[in-house]
C-alpha cells in the first residue's frame, strides 16, 4: 500500500465495490450482458491497465484489461480473451454516453493504437477538477477525500502486477473495478447540488463534545 497523506489520517476508509458486483467479460454472455448495461448508461466509469514494462527500452504491448462502471457493476474486459471487441468498441465510440475517469491520455491512445477504438465523450477528472491557479491534475486519492470524507487506499503490489496473466486475482479485480467506479462516483458527485456534496457532518454530540473541548479543553465544564 502507498502511505497515507499524514492529513488523510483520521479519514474513514473508502469502501470499494462488492466483488459479486466486478463482471469478468470473458464469455459472449457476458459480453452481451455487459453492453445491455453499458449502453444504457448515460456515463461509465473509465479505466485501463497495461502489464508493467522493467527493462529500459521495453515498449508496453498494453491495454490488457479495460475497465468500465456503471452506477452498480463493474465490468472487466481482458483484450486478449474477450469474444468480440463489438461491446467495447460500441461503448466507448458512442459520442452519448459520457466516459470519465483519471488521466485518461495515455488510455485513450492505447486503445487507438492497439484496437482501433477511438474513444469519444471522454471526461478526464484529473484536469477538471483541478482548482484555479493549480498546476498539478487531481488524482483518485484527493478527489475521494474531496467529495466523500474518506481515504482511498491503492495497492502498488496490485497496480504492477501482470494484467495480461490469463487469471485475474480477487485483489486484481478489485482494483480495477474500484479504479473505473470510483471516477463515475465523483463525477456524480460533481454533478450534485453543493449541499449534497459536502462529506457528511459529524452528529450533534461529536459536534457538542468538539465545542466544549474548543472552550474547555480537558477540563470538565463547570455545572
Amino acid at each position: 500500500m502507498k502511505p497515507v497523506h499524514p492529513a488523510d489520517e483520521a479519514l474513514p476508509p473508502y469502501r470499494g465495490i462488492a466483488l459479486a458486483d466486478i463482471v469478468l467479460v470473458d464469455s459472449a454472455a457476458a459480453d452481451a450482458a455487459a453492453a445491455r448495461a453499458l449502453l444504457a448508461a448515460d456515463a461509465v466509469g473509465f479505466d485501463t491497465e497495461s502489464k508493467p514494462t522493467f527493462a529500459k527500452g521495453e515498449v508496453s504491448t498494453g491495454p490488457h484489461l479495460v475497465q468500465l462502471a456503471t452506477d452498480a457493476k463493474a465490468f472487466l474486459f481482458p483484450v486478449d480473451r474477450l469474444p468480440s471487441l463489438d461491446a467495447l468498441k460500441d461503448v466507448l465510440e458512442s459520442s452519448r454516453i459520457r466516459k470519465v475517469g483519471f488521466g485518461l491520455d495515455s488510455d485513450v491512445a492505447r486503445l487507438k493504437a492497439k484496437l482501433g477504438i477511438d474513444a469519444k465523450n471522454v471526461l478526464d477528472l484529473a484536469v477538471v477538477l483541478r482548482g484555479a491557479g493549480e498546476r498539478n491534475t487531481v488524482g483518485a486519492r484527493t478527489a475521494v477525500a474531496r467529495y466523500f470524507g474518506q481515504r482511498l487506499q491503492k495497492s502498488k503490489r496490485a497496480s504492477t502486477s501482470n494484467w495480461a496473466q490469463p487469471r485475474l486475482s480477487e485483489s486484481q479485480m478489485r482494483y480495477a473495478a474500484d479504479d473505473a467506479q470510483v471516477a463515475l462516483r465523483v463525477y456524480r458527485a460533481t454533478q450534485a447540488p453543493t449541499a449534497d456534496r459536502r462529506p457528511a457532518s459529524p452528529s450533534l454530540p461529536a459536534r457538542l463534545r468538539q465545542l466544549l473541548r474548543k472552550w474547555f479543553g480537558r477540563r470538565r465544564p463547570a455545572e
